[in-house]
């Protein structure tokens, strides 16, 4: 979808902000850019729209070279979404997410019609939000207001300079959820600039590590730059805590899972007892005929009940259960907040198996091939600590 062949870009002084970068994006990718202050991330993106003119190399768009196309029609093309917002402070929020529909010539009937649908894709419906001023919204709802606007021509590209980077962090945590939801609906090719490691990893499905003078250090998923970064300066830009932020991008898989002792609901209580007492744990986990989660039974509830009685009499539910495929993050802040040793892991109703701790840290060790190992050995006091 997007290819950069060379792209450089060396000011009169002879500064090189950008140099002979080779990358390619496919369509409904989101490629986050990363790197410290300076590296030419900005650059690269202003250069695929144009706001910075490359001094070598080509910009391929879906097949066609930009360099040899009008840069003002370029960018009605390509959507933009800038940290500052930029939203035009004497116009209405839908005069605003309307601007390039106007520019094109679109009628203003659709103009409308696309104005309500984009408002209510950011959650922030027309018939509230449209005809008020940009000075009256929130911080977040103006950074909402600016992905609508980049998006209302409907762009096969969208380019995004730090868009959330101005708000504070519970705003930004819901902006960039708000996003993902926003990109799962819209598959739209996104190059994303941003200074925030954690942020790229949450986002995107590739990351770039840049270097001064704009050179390609990494180009890879969130996981691998993350578990096996190409060299030591990628290592030392995501930090030594990577393997503990693989934790956002490593899905619970069943062979991460472990399998206590399982009853069924109409079981009797003196055959539950007798699973319970040959397991590790005094604990058993209810299922139904199906094999949908029910609860769980402990060892000292079946010995306060008669031995016939069904173990749906004592069974107790969980509070909380994982979803098979969730990220390890959310699974282990589950963990942590509900003070638990274990929890169970289903896929729909159906019980697979359940996530410890000590599951987690293993899964992290073998998630990644290279140095991910000495990662987890230096993080294992954190997770054996919860």
């Amino acid at each position: 979808m997007i290819r950069l062949d060379g792209l450089g870009k060396r000011y009169p002084d002879g500064t090189v902000a950008v140099a002979e970068l080779d990358m390619a994006v496919r369509r409904g990718e989101l490629v986050a850019l990363v790197g410290p202050s300076g590296c030419g991330k900005s650059t690269t993106l202003r250069m695929v729209n144009r706001l910075i003119e490359p001094t070598s190399g080509r910009i391929v768009l879906d097949g066609d070279d930009v360099t040899d196309v009008s840069a003002v029609e370029l960018r009605r093309r390509i959507g933009y979404v800038i940290q500052q917002v930029g939203l035009f402070p004497h116009l209405t929020v839908g005069d605003n997410v309307a601007t390039v529909p106007r520019l094109l010539g679109w009628d203003k009937k659709r103009q409308r019609e696309r104005t309500a649908e984009m408002l209510d894709l950011v959650g922030l419906p027309a018939k509230t939000y449209a005809d008020r001023y940009p000075h009256e919204l929130s911080g977040g709802q103006q950074q909402r207001i600016g992905v609508a606007r980049g998006l209302a021509a409907d762009p096969d590209v969208l380019l995004m300079d730090e868009p959330f980077g101005a708000v504070d962090p519970i705003a930004r945590d819901r902006l960039q959820g708000e996003f993902r939801r926003i990109q799962s609906e819209l598959h739209k090719t996104v190059l994303f600039v941003t200074h925030d490691v954690d942020e790229a990893v949450r986002l995107a499905d590739r990351i770039a590590v840049f270097s001064q003078g704009g050179k390609l250090e990494q180009f890879a998923d969130p996981a691998t730059v993350l578990g096996a970064p190409a060299n030591d300066f990628v290592a030392d830009f995501v930090g030594a805590d990577r393997g503990l932020r693989r934790l956002a991008v490593q899905p619970v898989e069943e062979q991460d899972l472990l399998h206590p002792p399982v009853v069924r609901l109409s079981d009797r209580a003196a055959d539950a007892r007798r699973a319970v007492d040959g397991a590790p744990e005094g604990y058993a986990v209810v299922v139904d005929d199906a094999g949908d989660l029910r609860g769980y039974v402990g060892a000292r509830a079946l010995t306060e009940v008669p031995p016939d009685s069904p173990v749906e009499d004592v069974a107790r539910r969980f509070g909380e259960t994982v979803e098979l495929g969730t990220f390890l993050r959310r699974a282990l802040s589950e963990l942590v907040q509900h003070d638990a040793g274990w929890l169970p892991v289903v896929d729909g109703d159906r019980f697979l198996g359940v996530l410890t701790p000590e599951a987690v840290y293993a899964a992290l060790r073998r998630t990644v091939p290279g140095d991910g190992g000495v990662d987890a050995e230096q993080e294992a006091p954190l997770l054996k600590a919860v």
